[in-house]
């Protein structure tokens, strides 16, 4: 399964939320993105965005003023991810 990371640290809102929806729209469903960024407002923003795509934040960590997100493409349009697609 393909994995991306992806390094947003000293972006400012909006930049960090932009690039992640870009990130996510070049990854195949079930596909891992790992997101670092120093934004507070990514905290807030990438959560909510996950949501309105229907993708899945594994986990969210903070330390020492950096966020990392660790999250798993959604279910493509015919509604199955690519782990139940090869099932």
């Amino acid at each position: 399964m393909r994995h991306r990371d992806l390094d947003l640290r000293g972006l400012k809102c909006p930049l960090p939320v932009l690039r992640t929806a870009k990130a996510l729209r070049d990854l195949p469903p079930g596909a891992g993105l790992s997101v670092r960024c120093t934004d507070p407002m990514a905290a807030i923003d990438i959560p909510n965005l996950l949501r309105e795509r229907g993708d899945h934040l594994d986990r969210m960590i903070r330390e020492d003023g950096m966020l990392t997100f660790e999250i798993r493409r959604g279910a493509d349009a015919a509604g199955t991810t690519a782990e139940e697609s090869a099932a």
